[in-house]
Parts: structure tokens; C-alpha cells; sequence
């Protein structure tokens, strides 16, 4: 697949030098054609001024001012709030996939963890492989919150075993957990792993069968307002606030 302002020269891509430099994140979009009609940048030692030249971005040296310039490099957080009905994976042969969803400039973007089919909400994409990794693996224990719609209603006794660690229906047993009632059919649940299917089966161990579960946050992330499949770039504070994220002993207190 090729973004828009590519072409396919034999086995390269070639890219606009103006887009190229602009996903390497040296100058604001704005500023980017200003920046290379000055003759500030360099395409194999010679000055280009022309923001629309094609380069190849696997074998062309671009500098900036005498610097090299890295395309790709640029570290990208993205929050989309995935629908429910597509899966977290690059290709499916069954159902629509949350890759379909995401603007093309973020397509080489991988999801950080995953969302069931059927549940919607935050759900975060990068191309820092280290930072995926840290928060996906269970040592870290980054909190997740989910609001679900479910029959029956949470009692202070389903509170208190979830404080405490459910048991799955297949003997399986969780970390604590917290379960916040919101009145009849409605709860907010706050976990620190990820199980297959884990809040929907922790709910139907206490006979609360889940039908709507929407994540809307993760870590000190909230997911808002953003639309139903629509996505946006974190902040720097934002990923600040993830690389952050610490275990919390009064998580449970």
C-alpha cells in the first residue's frame, strides 16, 4: 500500500521530499515548503528547492541545515476510538480490520495491545516498538478502564471479589480488580491485564452477562470526545504521562 504522494520505481518508494520531511517531524507542515525553497536542504550534497522532488527515502541522504535527516523516525502515538464489528490485526479474512480505519500517513503504524471484535473504545497505535512493548507486558500492569452495559446490577459483594481477584467460570484467577456501580445494568471496571475476553468473563462469573463494553481510558489517557472511529496524535505530555506510568500500590487501597 502506498500513501498519497508516493510512486513505485521498480523495487523503491519514492516520496515527495516535502512529505518526507514533514513525517520526519523536523518543521510543522505549514513551514516545510519555506524551509526547502530557502535551500536549506540537501538531497546527496546537492540543495533542492523543490518541495514536490521525488526521493528515495531507503537510499537518498537528506540533510537539513548539514544534518542528517532520518524519515520514519519521527515517534507517532495515535488514539483511535475503534468501532466495534472490526478486529485489532493488520489483515483478516472475515472482518473488517481497525488498519481500515486508520489515515493513510499512520498505515505503517502498529496497534499497542488489542480490542475484542465486539468492544469499542481507546485503542493506541505507534512505530516505537520499545514503548509498545512496555505497555503491553503484564510486569507493568498499565490500568485500563472500560464502561459496561450489562444485565443485572453490581452488588457490593461482586465489588469486594473483584477487590479481591475473581475466579473466571474456567478456574482461572485474576489480579484485583475494581468494580465501580453506576446504577442498574451499568458499571465502570478498572483492570490491570489483559486476558482473552477478561472484563466480559470477569462480569459473567458474578452472572452480569456484558452487552456494550467501550474502553475510555488507559493509563492517565482518557479517550473523550474523540469521535467513533476517528483517531489523533498524542500529545508529548500524553506520552510523557505513558512512559510514566508506574505500578500503584494504592491502586487497590
Amino acid at each position: 500500500m502506498y500513501l498519497k504522494g508516493q510512486i513505485c520505481e521498480g523495487d523503491a518508494i519514492m516520496q515527495r521530499l516535502d512529505r518526507f520531511l514533514a513525517e520526519a517531524g523536523v518543521e510543522s507542515r505549514r513551514k516545510i515548503k519555506d524551509v526547502i525553497r530557502s535551500g536549506r536542504v540537501c538531497v546527496n550534497g546537492t540543495v533542492v528547492k523543490v518541495p514536490e522532488q521525488k526521493i528515495d527515502e531507503s537510499s537518498d541522504e537528506v540533510t537539513l541545515d548539514g544534518n542528517m535527516i532520518e524519515g520514519g523516525k519521527r515517534r507517532v502515538v495515535l488514539m483511535m476510538h475503534k468501532p466495534a464489528g472490526c478486529v485489532t490485526a493488520a489483515r483478516d479474512d472475515r472482518y473488517p480490520t481497525v488498519m481500515q480505519y486508520l489515515p493513510a500517513q499512520y498505515s505503517k503504524l502498529m496497534p499497542i495491545g488489542r480490542l475484542d471484535l465486539e468492544t469499542e473504545g481507546l485503542l493506541l497505535f505507534t512505530n516505537d516498538g520499545d514503548l509498545a512493548h512496555r505497555l503491553i507486558m503484564p510486569k507493568h500492569q498499565i490500568e485500563k478502564t472500560y464502561y459496561a452495559e450489562h444485565v443485572g446490577t453490581a452488588t457490593q459483594e461482586d465489588v469486594e471479589i473483584f477487590r479481591n481477584g475473581c475466579e473466571l467460570r474456567d478456574g482461572t484467577k485474576c489480579l484485583p480488580a475494581i468494580l465501580q456501580p453506576l446504577g442498574e445494568g451499568k458499571s465502570l471496571i478498572r483492570v490491570r491485564e489483559g486476558k482473552y475476553h477478561q472484563v466480559r468473563r470477569m462480569m459473567a462469573s458474578r452472572s452480569m452477562t456484558v452487552n456494550y463494553l467501550k474502553r475510555i481510558g488507559e493509563g492517565e489517557l482518557e479517550l473523550g470526545d474523540l469521535p467513533l472511529g476517528m483517531t489523533r496524535e498524542l500529545t508529548r505530555e500524553e506520552v510523557g504521562k505513558l512512559e510514566a506510568v508506574k505500578f500503584d500500590e494504592k491502586f487497590f487501597g
